[in-house]
């Protein structure tokens, strides 16, 4: 089985992406948000760590935001908590691919968190600023504060093009996404077939 990786900024269009490879996706921030709807117990973490914060379940986001925005610790305290969840689901995802050909993985801190291995292939989703804010301003509930805490928890955005075998760049058009997916898909099976 053959794991891609996705990473680019913040509303670069990275689940597009990984969606058009027509490959089973882990999506971690689909996975947080079932996490944050479902698990009682993250609910009961996560209240035990931000007690001024998290008061109902389902998790409210707003509750999460604020959490974020009063205190820079608190993004770290939240972090701990799901992403250990999050490894299990992927784990649970993994098994239950383990046939597919290849598995796309979606998820953002995916360096970070040290989630890749040495054989992942790296595609680095790169968009222009104005059009990734154009879209980030469209999203319900957007927050500018918030998105740059997000952004200084992640490594930099040069250091991840370079970590990347591949780079996409995506004019937020399906045509060209899908031109660039298509390409690659039939350069990773000339690779597999010629190794």
């Amino acid at each position: 089985m053959l794991r891609i990786g996705i990473l680019g900024d913040i509303g670069s269009g990275k689940s597009y992406v990984a969606k058009s490879f027509g490959y089973p996706v882990f999506n971690a921030d689909k996975e947080v948000a079932q996490l944050y709807q479902k698990e009682k117990k993250i609910f009961i973490k996560l209240k035990k760590v931000l007690p001024n914060h998290i008061f109902t379940f389902p998790i409210n986001k707003n509750e999460i935001s604020k959490a974020i925005l009063t205190k820079k610790i608190n993004l770290k305290k939240i972090i701990k908590i799901v992403h250990y969840e999050i490894r299990k689901k992927l784990n649970i995802f993994l098994k239950k691919n383990k046939s597919k050909k290849i598995v796309i993985l979606d998820i953002p801190l995916l360096l970070e968190n040290k989630i890749n291995k040495k054989n992942d292939i790296l595609i680095f989703v790169e968009a222009k600023k104005s059009g990734i804010f154009k879209r980030l301003k469209k999203r319900k509930n957007f927050n500018k504060r918030l998105f740059y805490k997000f952004k200084n928890i992640q490594l930099p955005l040069d250091y991840k093009k370079k970590k990347s075998q591949y780079v996409i760049k995506n004019d937020f058009t399906r045509k060209t996404v899908v031109n660039y997916v298509k390409n690659l898909l039939s350069k990773l099976d000339n690779e597999r077939n010629s190794t």
